[in-house]
């Protein structure tokens, strides 16, 4: 397995957490760029990396990405709050042959209950089950709901016929699946799919204990990336 050299957009807890996880898996982090360091400093300091891997704020991916682009350094984006514009931004990857692995949550148990998120919406087809949702993360978490949260969600319309989009207001109309997001205290992740009927009540509950599990994820993708151009999402690296 290639030596990454990684270019760590954050030093915060999750930060500190990849560069254990990094270090362990025999990786070096070639450098270290906070919000204080500037644009000439980041790109100096991009040239001694040969992968970044981003867990910064929603306002810093723009200039984030265009920082590796420009340095062709491949990017794993751990921040979410931008998917919405996933679109133009693949087109920019791809015209540019640069490479970009992103994901909503680089839990592999996440990712595990994304699909039994799937298989959920597809047996409740057709039954009298109303499904909402119900998020927790810490107080310093900027978007709401997740990207997690949005993901399970999305997922769970186009696998059902009666839920056309999601929504944050209460009450939920028709058609609707209800999202609700919490910040309190140092919670790491909590999300809950719940479907209740008149007779009983299934939970589909994912509840991260600690940040090793997103670290991990991140590393095992920087090192699925390495090598490669394209967009690249958890479903690939599960998949091979």
């Amino acid at each position: 397995m290639e030596t990454l050299r990684i270019a760590l957009f954050g030093y915060g807890k999750m930060g500190k957490m990849i560069e254990k996880i990094a270090v362990e898996r025999g990786h070096q982090i070639a450098c270290i760029i906070e919000k204080s360091t500037s644009e000439a400093e980041i790109l100096s300091k991009l040239q001694s990396s040969n992968i970044a891997i981003d867990f910064t704020i929603p306002d810093a991916v723009d200039k984030n990405m265009s920082y590796c682009f420009s340095c062709h350094k491949p990017l794993v984006m751990g921040t979410t709050g931008w998917h919405h514009r996933l679109q133009e931004i693949t087109e920019k990857v791809v015209s540019g042959q640069q490479t970009l692995f992103y994901a909503p949550n680089f839990s592999l148990g996440m990712n595990i209950a994304f699909r039994l998120n799937q298989q959920m919406a597809r047996l409740l087809n057709g039954t009298a089950y109303t499904v909402s949702m119900r998020e927790v993360h810490h107080v310093h978490k900027l978007d709401a709901p997740s990207g997690t949260a949005i993901k399970l969600a999305t997922d769970f319309i186009a696998c059902n016929s009666r839920y056309k989009s999601w929504t944050m207001e209460r009450p939920a109309k028709e058609g609707q699946l209800l999202i609700e997001a919490k910040r309190e205290g140092e919670v790491n992740g909590i999300h809950e799919i719940t479907a209740q009927s008149a007779e009983d009540i299934i939970t589909l509950r994912h509840e991260a204990l600690g940040r090793e599990g997103f670290a991990l994820g991140a590393v095992l993708a920087a090192e699925y990336i390495f090598g490669k151009t394209g967009v690249f999402t958890m479903d690939d690296l599960l998949k091979d």
